[in-house]
């Protein structure tokens, strides 16, 4: 059961917590008719995403093997069978469809929601297939999939989503996907042994670039976004700007942990173990959600 665990990476779910974006920015957070359905496409994209890591780790079973650490995962060590975890992966996506039936979209479309979970999955396993060997494109589909993800938390209850939550989303996400793939060129600048195809087309002056440029870009869009004139009339507040220092401080310290320390290669170990990125993300939902709620 723990080298099944260990296959699912439910440690990793913590990213499917975008889907209450929606919510977050809407003031229904706390609606329970609005948090349900928001809950089970969380567990939907939970389950979708552990069928994908199965996947991954049986398409990858002998580059993982030469890993210092991923030669632990289950399959690579042999815990778990690859016929074991095909039948797991299986399992995943049915639950992940399956869950998305106790769905009721306020106007009736649940097709979308459907199209939305599934293309996430298909995008997935095309990018477990083939597309994360292709420098640019890799980074590209991992930011897509978060951008689905809030999509998905907009369409299970009806919340229209803004043009910024959507942006600001892929552009996030875009910068912590660039700052995994540095972690993997400075591991092959050491080793000598390239853990994914896609980072022989990366080296470390193009990547600190792109880091910074995506950087610059998410911090003035953010700062775009906190001065809108739509913005502060919607949430009927003109400090929203005020957040920015969070945000700032965040993308700061993230840039010190890739650059500084280069521990950038699990974004999620990063969220859980940092207490300065813990604090800015704490301050940051505190400070929004006086804004938005009192």
């Amino acid at each position: 059961m723990t080298s099944i665990l260990k296959l699912l990476r439910p440690q990793q779910w913590v990213k499917n917590l975008f889907v209450f974006l929606p919510l977050f920015f809407d003031r229904h957070l706390f609606d329970v008719e609005y948090l349900l359905p928001c809950v089970l496409v969380f567990f939907a994209f939970c389950f979708a995403a552990s069928g994908i890591y199965c996947l991954n780790d049986i398409i990858d079973v002998e580059a993982d093997r030469k890993h210092p650490e991923k030669c632990k995962r289950p399959i690579a060590s042999g815990a778990v069978s690859k016929r074991a975890g095909y039948i797991i992966m299986a399992v995943c996506f049915i639950i992940s469809l399956a869950l998305l039936v106790f769905i009721h979209r306020p106007d009736g479309r649940n097709g979308l929601l459907y199209l939305v979970v599934g293309g996430y999955v298909v995008m997935n396993i095309a990018y477990s297939l083939k597309l994360k060997q292709l420098a640019i494109i890799d980074v590209f589909i991992i930011a897509i999939g978060f951008v689905l993800r809030v999509l998905a938390g907009g369409m299970a209850t009806g919340i229209f989503l803004s043009h910024w939550i959507v942006l600001l989303t892929f552009l996030l996400t875009l910068f912590l996907a660039f700052a995994k793939r540095r972690d993997d060129v400075v591991a092959l600048e050491k080793s000598g042994v390239a853990m994914r195809q896609s980072v022989n087309r990366y080296n470390l002056p193009f990547m600190n670039l792109a880091i910074s440029i995506i950087a610059s870009i998410t911090m003035v869009c953010y700062i775009m976004y906190s001065v809108s004139p739509r913005v502060v009339e919607r949430f009927n507040s003109p400090y929203v700007y005020l957040t920015s220092l969070f945000v700032l401080a965040g993308i700061i310290r993230y840039l010190q942990i890739t650059v500084v320390d280069m521990q950038s290669g699990s974004p999620t170990k990063v969220l859980l173990k940092d207490r300065f990125i813990q604090g800015c993300v704490i301050c940051w939902l505190v400070t929004f959600a006086l804004i938005l709620y009192l």
